[in-house]
């Protein structure tokens, strides 16, 4: 098992995970990190375009290993029904 920071940016403002999740396999780095982009949007429920936003994933050594796009609330719940 290894660990992974999510962080959640747009360029200007950043979400900061400083403790990490540990990922059992690499393959739900990336359902993790639209969990992750889910959690921003609803903390930061303000903000209206999302399209700028991406979460990227990091192993503890720094070394960029995701970038996972925010997925729009409209996409996303269109997309569920």
């Amino acid at each position: 098992m290894a660990r992974y920071r999510f962080h959640a940016t747009n360029g200007y403002a950043f979400v900061l995970d400083a403790v990490g999740r540990d990922v059992r396999r690499p393959e739900r780095l990336t359902r993790r990190a639209v969990e992750v982009a889910e959690s921003v949007m609803e903390e930061l429920d303000d903000q209206e375009d999302w399209s700028e936003w991406s979460v990227t994933v990091h192993d503890l050594s720094g070394r960029r290993v995701l970038v996972q796009p925010f997925v729009s609330r409209a996409g996303g719940a269109s997309q569920a029904a």
